[in-house]
């Protein structure tokens, strides 16, 4: 049985830092990426539609760089370079910023940023989303206050976390990373971390049996 959430997990005041993924665990904005890449490959049918949409749902996490090239490569079988991979991400970026921006945040993300701001805890993002936009949107949507350091790719979220802990000397057995992909999950472990998956309702858990999950955001 899966372990769910609860706030005697640990006390907010223990914590020397909270590490953050971003879209489904601040924003609720997982959708509105999964109809952007449907729009930008519609018009490769609906086989290689259907293909591109599975397989970002399946790899929550990782970069839109990656993902393109991935669908290039082995989808549609056309070589392309980075010109026109930068190209596909402005275009997903055109379609997806406003309206990542215009999301709700997942229950109980803003209520844990201001308990955290409120405790002088610092928290960091640690975001697929490239990092120029990821600041964008944290700007836009009016909580990068609630963030000492805003990251995104084309880092790797453990290169980002192990830079952050390095770099401040935080103790990673007092960290928590929370966040919704195997990405994530794998960061934190890999750092030492404790870790909170978030996982909706009505959905399965992608983590290890063991794995404290919830569908809100708790610390």
């Amino acid at each position: 049985m899966k372990r769910m959430a609860n706030n005697s997990h640990q006390s907010v005041r223990t914590w020397q830092a909270v590490f953050f993924d971003f879209d489904g665990v601040i924003l609720d904005s997982v959708d509105v990426k999964t109809k952007a890449f449907a729009k930008m490959f519609e018009r490769n049918g609906p086989d290689i539609q259907c293909k591109v949409v599975q397989y970002h749902l399946e790899n929550g996490g990782v970069s839109r760089f990656e993902k393109l090239r991935y669908y290039y490569n082995y989808f549609l079988n056309i070589p392309i370079d980075e010109k026109e991979i930068q190209k596909l991400s402005k275009e997903f970026s055109d379609l997806v910023v406003q309206k990542v921006i215009d999301s709700g945040f997942i229950e109980g993300a803003f209520e844990t940023l201001e308990m955290l701001y409120q405790s002088s805890i610092p928290a960091f993002v640690v975001s697929g989303t490239p990092h120029d936009e990821i600041n964008i949107i944290t700007e836009k949507k009016r909580i990068s206050k609630y963030f000492l350091e805003v990251h995104g790719s084309p880092r790797r979220k453990l290169e980002i976390t192990k830079d952050i802990i390095d770099r401040r000397r935080y103790n990673p057995l007092r960290c928590l990373f929370i966040g919704d992909s195997m990405l994530d999950y794998t960061a934190a472990k890999k750092m030492r971390m404790h870790f909170l998956g978030i996982v909706p309702k009505e959905k399965a858990s992608p983590f290890p049996e063991e794995t404290r999950i919830s569908s809100k955001v708790s610390i």
